[in-house]
């Protein structure tokens, strides 16, 4: 019936309910009449809305607001979080405050089995969040002091770039400190800004200048410029000579001072619970450039250093217990690692404060684990963790005896969450009627520093719950901020800054594709249909290769997925071995071989959508991704010649020369075990220059200039190559853009040369 009138034009369905309207007038009271009058109408105001929505264009993507960094008050009543959106040829942020405070009904007695799946309700939100700063000031990195009176963040305002604290309830910030940045790539940052327990003091990451012996105490000329070390690069130029280290300041009595020195890189800090020392990552290595190996480390206010972890793999994000004695950290074990995408899963760690041995709380989930938080007690750790393309929260406790996950749902109609047993295979039910919530990625996350003590209605009065915040999407919906409590409903969304977005255009979700690759290894993916696809005609399809090798595709939503679906196609996207979220067998699946399992995994993946959906002509293919995406575009247009038309991202075509231009110089060394020098043959074998002779497929690279992370003389190489074999080629440039778009305008230009490429070879 719904099709039946979206079919029919405005002025033939009014005229049928006008003629519906005057039967229920003959038999109808007049109180009946006003109730079916308005239902008719909202079923009218339905149906013009539904055809109002266009279709996803190119320049949609700069519609898209950024929700990030949720971070929710220690009493876990407000949340404060930053938003980034585009405004003319850049992107800014901006902070939001939202209110959290709520009142909770009685929590279920059990979490009974979910009967059914529903997807996420995004309904309209009761309060709508405020705008933090006035209007014109651009801020990040928001940060609660512990007493909940005030807002550390960072800023450049009036010529003062840094630290900035604004009192709640007043509208006037305050300078506190300056910051400077460096431009050197520091994996895994980590925390930038920390309030003492007291709320007197912030601790917080600046960078200076420091040279070694060697340079002397005068700074080098820059023409010539005279390189001496192997991280020389930065992503989009050289590497400064600052260096970042532990500063501390007064709130009120602002004199910054510097706690640590040296050449040495520290960063992501922590607080103790006493507040008289800040833990930090550093490396400390002999030639840190060519290990990379971070420990954890505590300084004094008085500046005193000790060295809490001595491992051969690299700890990152450390986190001081609330009760002072623990640290819990992310960490690897192998001795040879990189800066860029780490074949190992990183695993829940802790340390004792004082320092010694760390014990793995997580190896039993074989997943990867990220941004761990302590619960107010001291007594577990949340973290987030990928698992088959979905992210989501996940909770330890220091005994490690069981891992339990964060799920959604809906009981009795009420949407909620529960952290529990993810080995849980049945629990007692109740008469409620519960439907989970499946597809969905979350982002960051905060937990209230302290448990709220809730009088239920039922008179009981409990402590145990847990108040968070998060970030959530999933693929219909960009990120928003959402607030729980950590087990029982309610779950509710806080922010609403992409609602009237995508009301306005058409999207479609994806339908989830599982199958058995070449050797019987269980693979994942998903297939965008085009927007209003009928099965019988024919579409083309876009195979779109995620980057890492050790990404993960997902739930989430992805805005270039749904302009190519408006344009009429099919996208299909898979997780082939290499990818996180499957455990560490899975991931270790491109080690010295780029272009092998995973290559095959995504051609049985084609094979099977294929199979499976009549309405694809196999004929009209196309293929594409960025990064190490960009390099299996190139390897799969040198292994066949199945795919029409192929767009390379900065892309990846050469391992040998890869290896000495790319600021990820240690890739090579962690994926394949040691030097071009050693394994010549090797890297040359899985590099798709060495195949070149076989490629037949149109292919547009695209590029940016100062792309120090994979050079753009990697799409040199492959573009001349093709171009003097006579294969079809277009080469585009983008002038001060490093790995991945920045600039507004290019980042909509990239995508309409990728459709315009696709169009011309495949439609």
């Amino acid at each position: 019936m719904v099709i039946t009138q979206r079919r029919k034009g405005a002025k033939t369905q009014r005229r049928e309910w006008l003629s519906h309207l005057c039967v229920f007038a003959t038999f109808a009271s007049l109180r009946e009449l006003l109730i079916v009058t308005a239902a008719l109408v909202s079923i009218s105001l339905s149906s013009s809305f539904a055809q109002s929505r266009r279709p996803f264009a190119p320049a949609d993507i700069l519609r898209v607001a950024g929700a990030s960094d949720a971070q929710i008050s220690p009493n876990g009543q407000s949340v404060v979080y930053a938003v980034s959106t585009t405004e003319g040829d850049r992107t800014i942020s901006t902070l939001w405050l939202a209110r959290a405070g709520q009142e909770f009904p009685d929590p279920p007695t059990s979490q009974p089995l979910p009967t059914r799946q529903r997807d996420l309700d995004w309904r309209e939100i009761a309060r709508p969040p405020s705008q933090l700063l006035p209007q014109s000031w651009i801020a990040s990195t928001p940060r609660w002091s512990p007493d909940g009176t005030r807002i550390a963040f960072l800023s450049n305002r009036d010529d003062q770039n840094g630290i900035w604290v604004l009192n709640i309830g007043k509208p006037e910030p305050r300078f506190v400190a300056p910051v400077q940045s460096t431009n050197f790539f520091i994996p895994y940052t980590g925390e930038t800004v920390a309030w003492s327990p007291d709320s007197t003091r912030i601790a917080y990451i600046s960078a200076g200048e420091e040279f070694s012996e060697t340079a002397g105490a005068a700074k080098k000329p820059d023409d010539p410029r005279v390189i001496d070390r192997i991280q020389y690069k930065s992503r989009t130029s050289f590497s400064d000579n600052r260096r970042t280290h532990v500063w501390i300041v007064e709130v009120d009595k602002p004199e910054p001072r510097q706690l640590t020195s040296g050449l040495f890189y520290d960063h992501a800090i922590t607080f103790s619970a006493r507040g008289d020392e800040i833990g930090f990552l550093s490396n400390h290595e002999p030639d840190p450039d060519a290990n990379n190996n971070s420990d954890i480390f505590a300084v004094d206010l008085g500046g005193q250093v000790r060295q809490l972890t001595h491992t051969k793999g690299c700890e990152y994000e450390p986190r001081w217990s609330p009760d002072g004695r623990w640290i819990a950290y992310t960490a690897t074990k192998r001795e040879i690692t990189t800066i860029d995408s780490v074949a190992e899963d990183t695993h829940v760690w802790v340390v004792a404060a004082a320092g010694g041995v760390g014990r793995e709380l997580t190896a039993q989930q074989d997943r990867r684990a990220r941004s761990p938080k302590w619960s107010p007690d001291s007594r577990s750790i949340l973290f987030l963790a990928g698992d088959h393309g979905k992210t989501t929260l996940f909770r330890v406790g220091l005994d490690a005896r069981r891992i339990d996950k964060l799920s959604v749902f809906y009981s009795d109609g009420q949407l909620g969450a529960t952290l529990e047993d993810q080995d849980s295979k049945s629990r007692p039910a109740t008469e409620s009627t519960v439907a989970a919530v499946p597809s969905f990625q979350i982002g960051s996350f905060s937990v209230a520093s302290k448990t709220l003590p809730v009088a239920r209605p039922s008179g009981v009065t409990d402590s145990y719950l847990m108040p968070l915040t998060f970030t959530l999407t999933d693929a219909l919906h960009p990120a928003e901020v959402w607030v729980g409590l950590g087990s029982g409903v309610p779950l509710r969304r806080l922010s609403a800054h992409n609602d009237s977005f995508t009301r306005s255009v058409r999207a479609t979700g994806p339908e989830e594709i599982n199958f058995r690759s070449f050797d019987g290894t269980p693979v994942q993916g998903w297939l965008t249909k085009p927007v209003n696809v009928r099965e019988d005609r024919k579409y083309p399809l876009i195979l779109s290769v995620h980057g890492g090798p050790h990404g993960m595709s997902g739930w989430g939503f992805n805005p270039t997925f749904q302009a190519y679906a408006a344009r009429g196609y099919a996208v299909l996207y898979l997780n082939p071995r290499g990818s996180s979220g499957y455990g560490q067998k899975f991931s270790d699946g491109t080690l010295n071989e780029w272009g092998g399992g995973d290559y095959k995994d995504l051609m049985a993946g084609v094979d099977e959508t294929l199979r499976r959906y009549s309405w694809i002509d196999q004929g009209r293919m196309g293929v594409t991704g960025g990064s190490y995406g960009g390099f299996m575009t190139n390897w799969i247009i040198t292994q066949t010649p199945r795919f029409k038309a192929a767009v390379a991202s900065a892309s990846v075509s050469n391992l040998v020369s890869f290896y000495a231009t790319s600021l990820y110089q240690d890739l090579i060394h962690a994926e394949f075990g040691s030097f071009p020098w050693d394994n010549y043959e090797q890297l040359w074998q899985w590099s798709p220059r060495r195949h070149v002779r076989q490629a037949q497929t149109p292919t547009l690279f695209i590029h940016g200039e100062q792309d120090n992370e994979v050079h753009i003389t990697q799409a040199e190489e492959m573009y001349m190559a093709l171009k003097r074999r006579g294969v079809e080629t277009v080469f585009v440039r983008y002038p001060r853009e490093g790995h991945g778009l920045r600039e507004p305008r290019h980042r909509v230009d990239a995508l309409e040369q990728t459709l315009a490429w696709f169009d011309r070879f495949l439609k």
